[in-house]
This record gives C-alpha cells, structure tokens and sequence, in this order.
C-alpha cells in the first residue's frame, strides 16, 4: 500500500525457504514425538541420572540440547517437563533447581544448527538479496556447542546459588515405574462399587470427586446393559448403580460408608472396558497456544466434548485433586487423565494438550518409528552430503514421514504452528523493505556516528547486546529481521565480515534468559514457580557469558 515494496513481493515470505524449512522442521519433530522415538531416548537417560542434582541436570540440559537443535525448542521443553516433575518428587530435589537449567538448555540448543531456532532459519533469506553465499546446517556448530557447555557448566557450578531453593510440598520418595498413577498417592487403586436399591440417593458424579476425592471413570445404571466411559460431572448416580472410581482406600471406604456403597473386590461389570488393552491413565500438558489456557475444564466441557475423566491438575508443584472442574488452566499445567485410547488419540493432533509419554497403541507400533527415524536420517544427509537448499532437504524427509504413514496428512497440519509460520512470512517482506528503502542504511549511519569505529571484537560484542536487548521488546524473529539489515551495512565500515555480522545477529536472538518472554520460560514458568526476578537473577549472568563466548568463539574462528 504504502509502495516500500513490490506487489509480488509482499507474500514473498509464504514461499521463502525459511518458511518452508520451519514447516519442514515442525513435521519431522511431530513424527519423531507421535512414534515416542523421543521418550524411548529419554527413559535410560532419566535413570543414569540418579539422584545427584549435577548429573540430572548435565543429562537433561545435553539431551534436551541435543533434541532442540533439529526440533521446535518448546517441543522439546514441554516434552521433558512431566519426566523433570516425577524426578523431582522421587529424588526430593527442588523443581525449580531443575526446570530452568532444561528450559535454558533448550534454547541453547537451538544455536547447535541452522535449524534449531527461528531466527537462524530466517538468516539465509534475508541475506539472499545481498548476494551473499547462505550458511550450512552445522556452520553455527562451534559456537552453538560452546555455548551450551558454557550453560551447563554454569549451573552444575553455581546454580545452586542463583536459583530458588523452595522444596515443593509434592516431592516425595515415591517408586520409579512407567505408570503415572504412582505419582499421585490419592489416586492410587481403581474400585468397582454398587449402589444400593431401594435407598434414595442425592449423587452426582462431581459431589463425590469434590467432597470425597472419589473419581469416577465409568458408571452403568443397567447392571452392565450400557455403560458410560466417562459420566458426565452433571450425571446423577440412581440405586442399583455401578460405577468405576480412582481413589485411595480410605477414601473410597469414607465414601462407601456415607451412602452405603458396596465395595467390590475386583473389577466385574467394567473389567473389559478398563484393561489396559482398551483404556489408561496419561498425563498431558497444556500448551502455550491451548485453547483452555484462560478457562476450566467446566467451560471446555472437558468430560463431554473429548469423553475423557480429569483426576488431578498439577499447577506449579501442587497436585489439586477436588473441584476440578472451576480451576483455570495455564500453561504448563499438568493433567492426569483416564479415558479410552482412541479418545486420547482423537486428543492429541488438536495439539491443546501435549502427551509426553508414549500413548498405549503407539507404544506398539514399532515400524512408524523405523520410518521416523528414517525420513530424519535422510534429511540429515541430503543436507550434509548435496548441494540442495536446504529447505529442499527438510521437506524431503517430512514428506516422507507422510508417505510412510508416519503422520496423516491432516496431523501433519494440525502440527504446524501456523501463527509461527505467518509471522516469518509477514517479517520477510519487512526486512526487503528496509534494505530496498536505505532505512538500514541510514540507521546504521547514524548508529556509527554514535558510537565510532570500533574494534571488530567491540563490534561483534556491542551487536550481540543489541540483538539481546531487542528481544526483550520486540520476538527474537523480530529483532533478526529489523538488525540483519542494519549491521550488514555498519561492518564493512568497521571492517568486519557482514556475513560474520549477521551470523552473530541469529545467534544473539536467542539470548532470551533474562524475562519469561520466550516460549520456553513461559512454558517453564508456572510448573518451576518461578518468578520474574528469579529469571533475572539466574539469566543475568548467562547472559552476560553467553555474549561473551558468543564474541570470542566468533572473532577467534570466524
């Protein structure tokens, strides 16, 4: 409209490669995360770890890395945090000793390899109209492995000092087993009741999980006739009912007494319909971008709309049992779920909820997580071993986790981040803008008037500080698209390679430590208690190393 740019060139970004690379990256990290290739890595990890706070974090924080450098940094944040939970409570560790070395680890991990994070995807198309050869996959490995060491070694050294040290009331010495129900000591056993005939009853399925931490997961009012796999909280329990409920002993025996309920000493009527053939236990986790953040279970119409019992919330390190339904939902919010396996899976390609242990029948399909592996692996090596772009390369191997049914077309849609993907394409035309307009140019100008010439080592350094305090007000992606320009034009006055200039721009993007602004901090936030100063206080300083390594390792070997 405004004529800073051609026609043609304002949905430029939609087919830019950095578009299509992150959408590529986005597919393969879904397949990886729906075959459970992921969780299957992380079990042996978790019981190396131990005890020691140490070594959980240098496991973690590495693997984390590890997993963020080729997939979405809060996917693999928000699939650790319910393991990062159950060992917290077993090992009787602070949580908040251990979610922000992960959640930071993440981030770090996405300056491992061009794909790791936004901004480093994005780096390539903006310096494509400055005729400029584009960065390889691992040519930010160096700096981005030095990085991460430095993180890591950071808070084994002295996180114990800058982190909060408050133990959550949850953390007990509880046994390591695969079933979550362990981690939840009022939900430990499934009981099968029978109400009496001929009494009177003034029950519903919500007054026994709020007055009694009775949660019932399956009730038939027909002997067995019809059953209802979940009832709805409204649902009335008449006489002559049955019903299924996780509780502990004491409870159910408080409950059984008050309305003289008839403890049955195994399951009967719904034996079939909650083995673990047909049914489970899972915990899930409320995403950034979820639309329950912001209301309850009640306004969602959780039991009703997706057939699935809610039996415990964990919100920053307590587990709530009772009056479940009226507790808002914030992200990173953990919660424990029975319901059928094919009501889980209907569940989770709408992605409000993220299942961080391996569902029950894709536990079983081991081929989809050959061919996970397999269209990854081949990603990888057409981008190491050919001359292809690489966003060819990427959605090569997402493609092919489509083809080999890895992912149904409509999960690999579902998967995307859309908002992700429109913002990068929105930012592309902005950054031609400023080179097409000299707007980079003469902000550069004047900055150099400011400041001088400085020494390459002062220039790399004060553009790291820059990039960092641009992220805090504008997204990283953002402050990428609005600095590359800039500081392109501003190094060959101070005799710096531009291209170097750019690279420290994408990798100074991900500096994000020191407010819970980025995705992963928020994510990390409400599960770790944390607060804004203790962001502050913990990121302050690596942040401040961050820069610093990130400027010797980029004026030493660049």
């Amino acid at each position: 409209i405004l004529g800073l740019v051609e026609g043609r060139e304002t949905f430029k970004g939609l087919s830019s490669t950095a578009v299509i690379s992150i959408i590529a990256v986005i597919i393969m990290g879904r397949g990886l995360d729906h075959t459970g290739v992921v969780n299957r890595g992380i079990r042996p990890l978790l019981r190396m770890a131990g005890a020691s706070r140490r070594r959980m974090i240098l496991l973690l924080s590495g693997t984390v890395a590890l997993i963020s450098s080729f997939m979405q940094n809060i996917g693999a944040a928000a699939l650790f945090l319910p393991a990062i939970q159950r060992m917290s409570r077993k090992t009787n560790t602070p949580i908040s000793q251990l979610l922000m070395p992960v959640g930071f680890s993440a981030i770090m991990g996405g300056t491992i390899t061009l794909v790791g994070s936004s901004p480093l995807i994005m780096l390539n198309d903006l310096l494509r109209p400055f005729g400029i050869k584009p960065f390889s996959l691992f040519s930010v490995t160096p700096i981005g492995i030095a990085i991460l060491l430095t993180g890591i070694v950071y808070f084994i050294v002295i996180g114990r000092f800058v982190l909060p040290r408050e133990t959550s009331s949850t953390n007990q010495q509880l046994p390591d087993k695969n079933d979550p129900l362990v981690y939840y000591p009022e939900l430990i056993k499934l009981f099968e009741l029978e109400t009496p005939t001929g009494k009177d009853l003034e029950l519903k399925v919500l007054d026994l999980c709020d007055n009694y931490n009775v949660h019932t997961v399956a009730l038939s009012s027909d002997g067995g006739l019809h059953k209802i796999l979940p009832p709805d909280r409204d649902l009335h329990i008449v006489p002559g009912s049955v019903f299924a409920v996780y509780a502990s002993q004491e409870h159910v025996e408080e409950a059984a007494k008050a309305f003289g309920f008839r403890i049955k000493p195994g399951l009967e009527v719904f034996a079939e319909d909650l083995s673990r053939d047909f049914s489970g236990v899972v915990e899930a986790i409320v995403s950034p971008h979820s639309s329950f953040v912001g209301k309850t279970l009640m306004q969602v119409r959780f039991r009703h709309n997706h057939l699935m019992a809610p039996m415990a919330i964990v919100h920053q390190g307590q587990i709530h049992y009772r009056r479940l339904g009226s507790r808002l939902l914030e992200p990173g919010d953990v919660i424990l779920i029975h319901g059928r396996w094919e009501s889980i899976q209907r569940m989770r390609p709408k992605r409000d909820l993220l299942f961080a242990q391996p569902l029950h029948h894709e536990v079983l399909l081991t081929h989809k997580a050959t061919n996970a592996i397999a269209c990854f692996v081949l990603a990888t090596a057409l981008v190491i071993f050919t001359s292809l772009p690489i966003s060819i390369c990427l959605m090569t191997g997402a493609l092919g986790m489509i083809l080999t049914n890895v992912l149904r077309i409509d999960e690999a849609y579902q998967g995307i981040d859309w908002r992700t993907v429109f913002l990068l394409s929105g930012l592309i035309p902005l950054g031609l803008a400023m080179q097409k307009t000299q707007a980079a140019s003469w902000l550069a100008h004047h900055l150099l008037n400011l400041i001088g010439t400085p020494s390459p080592s002062v220039f790399i350094l004060a553009v790291g500080m820059m990039t960092t305090a641009l992220t805090l007000v504008v997204s990283n992606v953002g402050a990428t698209v609005l600095l590359v320009p800039m500081v392109f034009d501003m190094a060959g006055s101070v005799g710096v390679d531009p291209r170097l200039a750019a690279l420290v721009v994408g990798l100074a993007a991900s500096n994000s430590f020191l407010l819970p602004t980025h995705q992963v901090n928020a994510l990390y936030m409400g599960p770790g208690g944390y607060t804004s100063f203790d962001f502050l206080k913990a990121g302050l300083p690596l942040s401040i190393l961050y820069l610093l390594v990130l400027t010797a390792i980029a004026v030493l070997f660049y």
